[in-house]
């Protein structure tokens, strides 16, 4: 059991407890997660120039988008049920890149996942984007 597993158990059993809240969340940001890749032809230009790229594996399940990423590249291979393609990214960076309409689940396939709801992310993007600034002003001092 990680230590962002111990912290989802202490936010499941007690969801109010601000410091379940806090301790979970904290962590979620700084963890370093792997999100799975597959192959993708994407235009690069005006002219339709086309390049092959590596980009964030995204699950249609029943009409809704969803970014799978695990804390663990065992669990992610587990889960692929191969050795799969990935890109390493902190929670942070996930918050900051991925937009509200996608939701995510992280660790599927584990006795340890948790989805995300879009109102959750739109709260997570605004920590991040306060924690941000407040950063930019400290440094500017």
């Amino acid at each position: 059991m990680t230590d962002l597993d111990k912290a989802f158990e202490a936010l499941r059993a007690e969801p109010d407890d601000q410091k379940a809240q806090s301790g979970f969340y904290d962590l979620f940001l700084n963890t370093l997660f792997f999100v799975p890749t597959v192959k993708e032809m994407i235009q690069i230009d005006d002219k339709g120039t086309e390049e092959e790229t590596e980009v964030p594996l995204i699950i249609d399940n029943d009409e809704t988008d969803y970014l799978v990423f695990f804390d663990q590249q065992q669990r992610l291979n587990d889960w692929a049920e191969v050795e799969a393609p990935f890109v390493k990214l902190p929670g942070h960076l996930i918050t900051e890149m991925t937009t509200v309409e996608l939701h995510w689940v992280m660790n599927l396939g584990t006795d340890h996942f948790k989805s995300f709801t879009p109102d959750e992310i739109t709260w997570l993007k605004e920590v991040v984007a306060h924690c941000k600034a407040e950063d930019a002003a400290a440094e500017s001092k």
